[in-house]
């Protein structure tokens, strides 16, 4: 079991550093590049969404990597909060760690649309969820399915799409976003 531990560890440390690039530059690249790529997939699973989206005092893309075993489930990301108002980019990392029953590795996006604009500060200035989540995936490039969707918590819709894994999970977790800030 330690040794599945300090696995997840690594894996948490690597998820949450893979955001690309040497330079503050080239790093700032490659995540707006995530960025993009995930708005087409997310306009093109969900259009009715793409209006949300862009009438809303900001939202959040991240790129996520998460691993279950067991009893347990750790992960981590990167991505950047957008302010619709004012154009600013804030670049962020991730990680939670949870517990519940689950067994799988998968990569993952997730889109966070703030209805108000103390909700979208919150996020960015303090970061911190907490919740529940139940999903199943069995993905690679384009081929299989996945079962997750999205969620309205208080002001905020979160929507998730899995990249590729094979994934079956319900856990208790708790979720970490910071601002990564040699970026900003």
């Amino acid at each position: 079991m330690k040794k599945i531990i300090i696995l997840c560890a690594i894996l948490l440390t690597l998820g949450c550093a893979s955001s690309g690039g040497n330079s503050i530059a080239e790093q700032r690249a490659e995540i707006m590049k995530m960025h993009n790529q995930v708005l087409v997939q997310f306009y093109k699973q969900y259009p009715y969404a793409e209006k949300e989206l862009k009438q809303a005092p900001g939202y959040a893309i991240f790129s996520n990597a998460q691993v279950n075993v067991i009893f347990a489930a750790v992960g981590g990301g990167y991505g950047v909060a957008h302010n619709n108002r004012n154009g600013k980019n804030t670049y962020m990392n991730m990680g939670e760690g949870g517990l519940g029953l689950g067994v799988g590795v998968k990569d993952y996006r997730t889109v966070f649309i703030f209805k108000t604009a103390k909700a979208f500060t919150n996020f960015v200035e303090q970061g911190w969820t907490f919740g529940a989540e139940a999903d199943a995936a069995a993905k690679a490039s384009d081929k299989g399915g996945e079962y997750s969707g999205s969620a309205t918590v208080g002001d905020i819709t979160i929507y998730q799409m899995t990249d590729s894994g094979l994934a079956i999970q319900a856990t208790l977790k708790g979720t970490k976003y910071w601002k990564k800030e040699q970026l900003n």
